[in-house]
């Protein structure tokens, strides 16, 4: 998934950045209210944590402008202001959530999931595609009863194509939301990680992720598939 973070304490945004990357996420950054509107024209994003006290516009201003163009946008609220007038003005201007500092991490991990969920009407915790068991609060990945071990990167992909389960995603899609925006993508990088993927998720001569040619990916709901003219492997 890939998020914004919009917080002008660059120590700050720092250390919440390494700490939300360890967990899988692309993460790009802003430190005032004008860059964060430009990105979040710019790209796609699955969630904007927003700091209220940055820069030139104010985060209430900022959320506001989103919410014009933006209403499915995802945006959790992280600021200093912690009395209850400023809660609710903050989810009155259409925050989806909101947490005072100072915070636990862990809390904060734990707000971003469930609000990714919604993103995705997904309640449950754990994604089920025949075999594969997908469990995005451990962020672990099962084949029956086997494990599987994935990178970060390859758990990103499978993740996303798992909330998107039975859809053909393009590549250029999953590039988005699975790479921050200063990544090349025009490297081999995706190429690399979606084959290794899915050479792991592979059973016998069955693969659960499929390229659709000139589409893109799917992931199938089925235990077994067949081949068709349509997919090459």
């Amino acid at each position: 998934m890939k998020l914004l973070l919009v917080e002008d304490e660059k120590m700050l945004s720092s250390v919440i950045s390494k700490g939300l990357k360890k967990m899988g996420y692309a993460v790009d950054h802003a430190y005032d209210g004008e860059d964060a509107l430009e990105l979040t024209e710019l790209h796609e994003y699955d969630l904007v944590i927003l700091d209220l006290n940055i820069p030139g516009m104010d985060g209430i201003e900022v959320l506001k402008t989103l919410r014009q163009s933006k209403k499915e946008l995802k945006v959790l609220i992280l600021s200093a202001r912690n009395e209850v007038e400023d809660k609710v003005s903050g989810l009155d201007a259409g925050a989806n959530d909101y947490l005072s500092k100072p915070f636990d991490f862990n809390e904060l991990a734990a707000r971003i999931r469930n609000l990714l969920r919604w993103s995705f009407t997904q309640t449950e915790s754990v994604i089920v595609c025949g075999l594969l068991t997908v469990n995005t609060l451990s962020k672990t990945v099962k084949m029956g009863y086997k494990t599987i071990h994935l990178t970060k990167k390859e758990y990103a992909i499978l993740e996303y194509l798992a909330f998107h389960r039975g859809r053909v995603i393009s590549a250029e899609e999953i590039i988005e939301h699975v790479w921050d925006s200063e990544t090349d993508l025009f490297s081999n990088s995706f190429k690399f990680h979606i084959h290794s993927l899915k050479k792991k998720l592979s059973v016998g001569t069955d693969e659960y992720i499929k390229n659709v040619r000139g589409q893109g990916y799917i992931l199938s709901e089925e235990d077994n598939y067949e081949k068709s003219d349509n997919t090459k492997t």
